[in-house]
């Protein structure tokens, strides 16, 4: 592989695409041609579409993501953990000339099976930028990795976005509600209940419930219940770690500064990385790696 390549983080709604000189971004561009999101093309359609202009028949193309999963281009095997970060980059799967697919990472134990997408090239830069015994990687499904040494040991999931975002819209707790608004306030005290009572099934119906009551007002409601599961999260998954265990978070600004509100309420103290410059300084290292 050359200095000179396409980097592609295509997940199950969204697209992004960086070209890259040696570790210089020279463009980058975004689409909403997600994985579920094809509208009747072919992958190779939507990645010519989005590669226009950056030579893609010489370039080589460095993919992560849902592109590899079973609803992708082609469904890439796992690694299982533990699994060493380096053999992440060795094991890539090619779909066309000078196309290559990241595999993801599984854990299948008889406590805890899980995968992961996409994730697994940020965990690598993030080692890189940040070493850390425990990665946490809020988004949608958030990740919290376990990693000893160069190996990753074993990680879980769990679905606070995505549940934040079902309760609101498709449940009774969202229903017939304004338009919401950012409240810190709310925020922190949706933190504190469910830090204190990360029981989380019986404190959902309570959100409805504080609304109807007058005890929360009805366009905080959005931010109460972000704090309160993400203060359960905290609290369930943070049980039985070190104290003294190094935390990082990889995300979004936005979203780290939740979590480290959480974790500064609940004793702890957790550093953070931008999920974007982990992902790419992760994908860069496969790309020289296979360069080699």
């Amino acid at each position: 592989m050359t200095s000179r390549y396409i980097a592609i983080d295509w997940g199950s709604t969204n697209l992004r695409a960086w070209l890259y000189q040696g570790d210089d971004c020279l463009d980058s561009r975004q689409s909403e041609a997600g994985v579920t999101r094809l509208n009747g093309r072919t992958f190779e359609a939507v990645l010519a579409q989005v590669t226009e202009g950056w030579d893609v028949d010489t370039t080589p193309v460095v993919m992560a993501g849902m592109v590899g999963s079973n609803a992708g281009w082609v469904n890439v095997p796992y690694l299982p953990c533990p699994a060493r970060l380096s053999d992440i980059g060795q094991q890539l799967t090619a779909v066309t000339d000078n196309v290559w697919i990241i595999p993801g990472l599984c854990v299948a134990q008889d406590d805890n099976h899980n995968v992961m997408r996409g994730e697994e090239t940020q965990l690598l830069g993030a080692r890189e930028l940040q070493p850390s015994s425990l990665y946490v990687m809020p988004g949608t499904h958030c990740k919290w990795v376990r990693v000893d040494g160069e190996s990753v040991t074993d990680f879980r999931t769990v679905m606070t976005g995505e549940l934040h975002h079902v309760l609101l819209k498709h449940t009774l707790v969202g229903a017939g509600l304004p338009e919401q608004v950012a409240s810190a306030q709310a925020f922190e005290a949706g933190l504190t209940r469910g830090l204190e009572s990360p029981d989380l099934l019986p404190r959902l119906f309570e959100v409805r419930a504080s609304h109807v009551l007058g005890a929360l007002a009805r366009e905080e409601v959005s931010e109460f219940l972000s704090g309160l599961l993400i203060g359960s999260e905290v609290a369930s998954m943070t049980r039985h770690a070190s104290h003294e265990q190094a935390v990082t978070l990889v995300a979004s600004p936005s979203l780290t500064a939740r979590y480290q509100q959480a974790f500064l309420l609940a004793g702890r103290s957790a550093s953070a990385i931008s999920g974007d410059a982990a992902f790419q300084a992760g994908i860069r290292s496969i790309a020289h790696a296979v360069a080699k």
